[in-house]
């Protein structure tokens, strides 16, 4: 016995879970009731959750077949057409399931059966209304549907009543996050994780917020689980780790290098004709080498092609896929490492940046995310052509403290609206992506992609059949890093409000936005492209998710308006 190596938490904790089941099954008692551990020492306790049995000893589930247990297994194995049809299987034999329901509508979400999954999620809410499984499904469709308030609805009375279901508080966690509450994050995670850490989704979100060795740790550990078998996936933790492994030998995350406060800096345009422009741009230094990148708050960091990035001595680190808008799939290229990026007097030290081997998609050399000042007060004045940025203001939990990169450790805090900035407009940031809720028609609210690197507006056309007439546009080309889109669409009339202005929009484009939502994980109706954005100052606060749109007039018109 001194060979074998000791067992991983995590491997542990799902053997436990598979005899567990086993043994569940044999009893024909529901798993999912019992499949928690006790709420966290210390955490309010509600009496014992009382969830009805699906199925009789003599009943054909209980002998043979399909059970709870084994749909569950194979949910976390994502073998998702196969769960699908235990679930079916399992209502038909037992109409009366909500946990089957709860079961099938989180994989209607991850098939992106969105209207299935609403529909059986709301189904196990009528068959057991004080089941928190049932509310916790509802509020992860929710949640995919951009219904970001709706599904905070869901989660916050399962946890503020501290029934002991983990994927609730991962909820709640995942609705913080996106708030910017991003203490009140780490809470729930952490709470959801001592409840259920053999969930796949609890431990990944808990991973991502864990210091550099546990999350390496994590990642070893993964990576050598047999049961890890998806190529893409194993992809992902492979870069992952050595991008966390060439962290801890002292490259950051773009460290500020100089002590600036302030700046100033003209845009550069991008040109359709000699009279207009569709995008502005910074001269950037990379490793001392120009470059002209287009700013593109749709993007995060900095991306390039070979050729600049061969100019620059991009030391590469691992090879990457590269996707956006468009229907080609994802783009070869790899992520690098450079020394030192550079506009005007602010300096970045010790960056990562993304290299893609397709020169063609990208506009001049490169593309810039806003995000990339995500320490500062980012102040994007299309209209009057200036890039700025100036401090944020300080927190009074930060002692007077100014933007630095100490700023990055904000994500232990929440949300903090100084009164300079009563009036901005709190949207949801995740990752990079800085969704606004945005009215159309004066009917619905969705979420738009804040996107200054997508030239036009554009909605989906499940949202936009919602208020208007949709129809197919064959004469019309949208492109991204993917290529081009296949199917094209035009929405007969969209009146656009968000924050404090209302845009009225015609024939506005419509494409299919799903690769957008599964990237965000949240459903993105729309963009607001350059052609809203140009007309505007947007203010931008990555630190606490909050976005100031301003429209001055004779400012966008230069003086040509009368």
């Amino acid at each position: 016995m001194d060979n074998v190596p000791a067992m991983s938490e995590r491997n542990r904790y799902r053997l436990f879970r598979c005899l567990f089941f086993a043994w569940a099954a044999a009893m024909v008692v529901d798993p999912l009731a019992y499949a928690q551990e006790g709420p966290a020492k210390n955490e309010p306790v509600s009496p014992a959750i009382s969830v009805s049995t699906s199925t009789s000893p003599t009943s054909p589930a209980a002998s043979s077949g399909p059970t709870l247990a084994s749909a569950m297994l194979l949910y976390r194995a994502k073998d998702y057409d196969k769960v699908s049809r235990e679930y079916n299987a399992l209502i038909v034999a037992n109409p009366r399931s909500a946990n089957a329901y709860s079961g099938l509508a989180h994989v209607y979400v991850k098939q992106v059966k969105l209207g299935d999954a609403l529909s059986a999620a709301k189904k196990a809410v009528e068959l057991e209304p004080a089941n928190p499984i049932g509310h916790t499904a509802l509020g992860e469709v929710y949640f995919r549907m951009g219904k970001i308030t709706e599904a905070e609805a869901e989660f916050a009375p399962i946890v503020k009543a501290g029934q002991g279901y983990g994927r609730a508080y991962l909820g709640e966690a995942r609705v913080s996050w996106a708030s910017s509450y991003y203490k009140q994050a780490k809470r729930m995670i952490d709470l959801a994780h001592k409840l259920d850490s053999g969930d796949p989704e609890i431990l990944d979100f808990w991973t991502d917020t864990e210091n550099v060795e546990e999350r390496i740790r994590n990642l070893k550990e993964e990576l050598a689980d047999p049961a890890n078998t998806d190529p893409k996936r194993q992809e992902q933790l492979e870069q992952t780790l050595l991008l966390l492994t060439d962290a801890q030998v002292g490259h950051s995350a773009c460290r500020t290098a100089s002590k600036v406060s302030s700046l100033e800096v003209p845009f550069a345009l991008l040109l359709n004709d000699p009279r207009t422009y569709r995008a502005v741009c910074l001269k950037l230094a990379i490793n001392g080498t120009s470059a002209t990148l287009m700013v593109d708050t749709g993007a995060s960091g900095i991306l390039i092609g070979s050729k600049i990035a061969a100019k620059a001595g991009v030391t590469r680190i691992t090879k990457t896929s590269i996707g956006g808008i468009g229907d080609r799939g994802d783009q070869s290229g790899y992520i690098g490492h450079v020394d030192s990026i550079k506009l005007g007097d602010l300096e970045f030290h010790d960056c990562y940046v993304e290299v893609t081997d397709k020169r063609s998609a990208l506009d001049d050399d490169g593309l810039v995310g806003a995000d990339l000042f995500r320490n500062f007060l980012v102040d994007l004045d299309f209209s009057g052509r200036k890039f700025r940025l100036s401090e944020l203001p300080p927190r009074p939990a930060d002692g007077g403290s100014a933007s630095s990169d100490a700023q990055d450790a904000a994500q232990s805090q929440n949300r903090y609206v100084a009164p300079e900035m009563k009036s901005y407009t709190p949207v949801f940031r995740l990752g990079h992506n800085l969704l606004v809720p945005t009215r159309i028609n004066d009917s619905i609210v969705r979420l738009f992609l804040i996107d200054s690197g997508s030239m036009s507006n554009s909605i989906s056309p499940v949202a936009a059949r919602e208020v208007t007439k949709v129809g197919a546009d064959s004469y019309t080309t949208v492109k991204g890093l993917s290529g081009s889109v296949k199917n094209v669409y035009r929405a007969d009339k969209a009146i656009l409000t968000f924050g404090h202005l209302r845009q009225q929009n015609q024939d506005i484009i419509g494409f299919d936005t799903t690769s957008i939502s599964e990237s965000a994980g949240t459903e993105v109706s729309g963009i607001l492209g350059f052609a809203t954005l140009g007309m505007l100052d947007v203010k931008i606060d990555y630190r606490d998710g909050l976005v100031d749109f301003t429209f001055d007039q004779q400012k966008w018109c230069q003086g040509t308006c009368r």
